[in-house]
């Protein structure tokens, strides 16, 4: 909560038990999956809470009342055999919907998709509808580099228009988030697949203000994480800059963890075009000097900012994500 109102986390992923990644290690090294040599892993419920609990305790910790979880991006594992990638998006989602129905009050799902760099989106449209009509889910991740090597059209390109066309026809919201990054240059750096979120946001970012996405698919949503990667180096006057009203389409989440980078954002983009996201649990464990909590708990951060009226920091943490996720109900939060 903060004050009298809820908080809407839109930038989560699943906490899973190790046979769950366990079972995408023996699939690769096999070079089958289990429609070809057995069942999934049974993951249980009692197994599941064990998992979780951590988790739960951390939105309780970081005033997060419910959290839209998806899959994490460093295990999507786009850059594998087809073949592989549709056996593994399947149980992932339906891991997710697992948690999903045994927390409905803390999670809700975004699913993860079978992207491919050599197959349009056209392969994915069948999996979006289940898990949007099966499972419940409000929408999807979508990899804007799935090869992980530069190699994928833009997202303004016709090869994602059959996705755009479902995900506006399911009213669902597409969240673009990178996951791992081949480029060799980067294997020196740590935890590399940060710096890949950085460039391929800031990519998709452009792209969608300045090509016809939004001209195409009027009622289409997305947001794009860690506040799209970067900022706008121009003034707001100059050509470089997109100056369309996109504030019905597009959206950024708060997962921003250096407080004077988030605060700079939030002014930029406009706090009605700002979901509250903090990827927790995720990599935002280091703690902040000034005040021993975690960079990731960004409830007191957004709420200490006096340039945000009481009306701001509301539409960040709770009004906004009704705008950008249509498919959530106040229902489905608790209200």
């Amino acid at each position: 909560m903060f004050g009298e109102n809820k908080v809407i986390d839109v930038h989560g992923h699943m906490t899973t038990p190790p046979g769950f990644r366990g079972a995408i290690a023996n699939w690769v090294s096999q070079n089958t999956g289990p429609s070809n040599h057995g069942a999934f892993p049974e993951l249980s419920d009692e197994q599941m809470a064990t998992a979780n609990k951590r988790h739960l305790d951390m939105l309780d910790d970081h005033s997060i009342d419910y959290q839209l979880i998806s899959p994490r991006p460093i295990a999507m594992w786009h850059w594998m055999r087809p073949h592989l990638q549709y056996d593994w998006t399947h149980f992932t989602n339906d891991t997710i919907a697992q948690i999903c129905r045994m927390y409905p009050e803390r999670f809700g799902g975004i699913a993860q998709l079978p992207q491919n760099r050599d197959l349009d989106s056209s392969h994915l449209v069948e999996e979006l509808e289940r898990s949007v009509k099966e499972l419940g889910f409000v929408g999807a991740l979508v990899n804007p580099d799935p090869g992980g090597d530069r190699g994928t059209p833009g997202m303004h390109e016709k090869y994602w228009y059959p996705l755009y066309e479902k995900a506006q026809e399911l009213n669902a919201v597409l969240m673009v988030h990178p996951s791992v990054s081949l480029d060799p240059r980067f294997e020196v750096v740590p935890a590399n697949y940060q710096m890949n979120n950085v460039i391929e946001e800031y990519i998709a970012m452009q792209l969608l203000e300045h090509g016809r996405v939004f001209d195409d698919f009027p009622n289409l949503k997305v947001f794009i994480t860690h506040g799209g990667g970067a900022l706008h180096r121009f003034i707001e006057e100059d050509y470089h800059r997109g100056h369309r009203d996109l504030t019905k389409n597009l959206w950024f989440d708060s997962c921003i963890l250096e407080k004077e980078l988030l605060a700079t954002m939030i002014k930029q983009k406009s706090p009605q075009s700002v979901l509250f996201g903090t990827e927790a649990p995720g990599s935002g464990a280091a703690k902040r000097t000034e005040t021993g909590l975690p960079g990731d708990d960004l409830v007191p951060v957004i709420g200490s900012y006096d340039f945000l009226s009481d009306d701001d920091k509301k539409d960040i943490f709770y009004d906004n994500a009704f705008d950008a996720v249509p498919l959530l109900t106040k229902a489905a939060v608790g209200d």
